[in-house]
């Protein structure tokens, strides 16, 4: 069975010859830069290492790193991946440990005062600023956030442009073709976590507290846009890609971060309308990122068409995996949940990190509908041997 069959097998809940595994599926299975570097030099592999996602750090996971750990899954990533800033041509860049690197070369920070770097509109307002000795990107200042409604409620938000979507389109053939990977597209579809960027995290959550006349409308022109391409990309890349990735964060550590009555109203029929023309469009599973104690809506995001969750963020309030596994488990694949990324991945031996991966296998492999994965990315400080002992507990387990 190849790693296309794999997924695509367990994706029907059905148990394939193994249990697939993700690494650098998309920008919630992947591992930050500096960590990258040290598990190739750990593994005695050679390579430029490249960051794709800017604000996150995060690597692009390279075949022979994929091949060592029996990798079942590729991104598709866009190649966008901020206002004017493409993955197309690449410049060297230094990394937060002062190891090397490649970036975009469309990239262009400023220094910050306190000597970390910062990414500036072309009005000169910061957007993002990575702190000296930082590992990340930070939003700083929301654009709209003290718009008024009526520029609300008319904005112009991008949608993906022809080029793009021709660089897609023979970037997944390709991948399609040449390659026996499953093919994640990174689409977005953000509707809570785009009100949060435009508005800023604060303001957006007062604005749904206090829901103005206008809220509908700001959140109906931005489904609007995500609706327009995403019928543009599935024509693009719809008949190579195995999973179309949408993120909407809807939970935090302890709680849900909006009522289940406020996502019923405000979200559900909107991202109901998205994921049933994916449905109805494409051969194409739908995953959710969704980080955080997210039990409550659940079956809702089931409901609206949900087929994959991840990170399946076993640490936070209400996520027990065996419940989980026992309630979902016959409607959700679970895409993750696969070793303690907060407190065992970083900080346990490696024997603890391998009782981790064995038991979380013994919960969610059983009866298919399951991709292992970490929970969310591999960060900075986790040693490379965690690392490796990781993805071997899996083959190991399952093999």
């Amino acid at each position: 069975m190849n790693s296309r069959a794999r997924v695509l097998t367990a994706l029907r809940h059905e148990e394939p010859d193994r249990v697939p595994i993700d690494l650098g599926g998309m920008a919630s299975t992947g591992i930050h830069a500096v960590a990258y570097n040290r598990l190739k030099r750990y593994l005695g592999l050679g390579g430029t290492t490249r960051v794709f996602d800017i604000t996150q750090h995060l690597a692009e996971v390279e075949e022979p790193v994929r091949r060592r750990f029996g990798v079942d899954v590729i991104a598709l990533p866009r190649f966008e991946v901020l206002p004017g800033v493409h993955n197309i041509h690449w410049q060297p860049w230094t990394l937060p440990d002062g190891s090397p690197a490649e970036i975009s070369a469309d990239f262009h920070p400023v220094r910050a005062a306190d000597g970390g770097w910062e990414i500036c509109s072309p009005e000169g307002m910061v957007l993002y600023r990575m702190p000296r000795n930082g590992f990340y990107f930070d939003p700083v200042e929301a654009p709209l956030a003290h718009a008024d409604p009526t520029t609300l409620c008319s904005l112009e938000l991008p949608r993906i442009g022809d080029e793009e979507l021709r660089l897609l389109r023979e970037r997944a053939c390709t991948l399609y073709t040449e390659t026996e990977y499953a093919i994640v597209g990174a689409f977005g579809g953000n509707l809570l976590e785009m009100g949060q960027s435009l508005r800023g995290w604060t303001q957006f959550m007062i604005d749904l507290a206090s829901e103005p006349d206008w809220l509908e409308d700001f959140l109906e022109r931005i489904t609007e846009m995500w609706m327009e391409s995403l019928a543009r990309y599935l024509d693009a890349v719809g008949e190579y890609i195995q999973v179309i990735q949408f993120g909407d964060d809807l939970g935090g550590q302890q709680r849900l971060l909006i009522s289940p009555a406020m996502y019923r109203r405000l979200f559900k029929p909107r991202h109901r309308r998205m994921y049933e023309y994916v449905h109805a469009h494409s051969n194409c599973a739908v995953f959710l990122h969704s980080c955080g104690a997210i039990y409550e809506l659940i079956p809702d995001l089931i409901e609206a068409g949900v087929d994959v969750l991840n990170p399946v963020q076993t640490s936070a309030a209400g996520m027990d995996p065996a419940r989980l596994k026992r309630e979902f488990g016959d409607r959700s694949v679970f895409w993750g949940g696969g070793c303690n990324t907060q407190y065992v991945l970083p900080r346990g031996t490696p024997a603890e990190v391998a009782a981790d991966v064995r038991e979380r296998l013994r919960i969610f492999a059983p009866g298919g509908g399951y991709v292992f994965a970490a929970i969310h990315n591999i960060l900075p400080e986790i040693p490379p041997e965690n690392v490796v002992t990781m993805f071997d507990a899996v083959r190991g387990s399952t093999d």
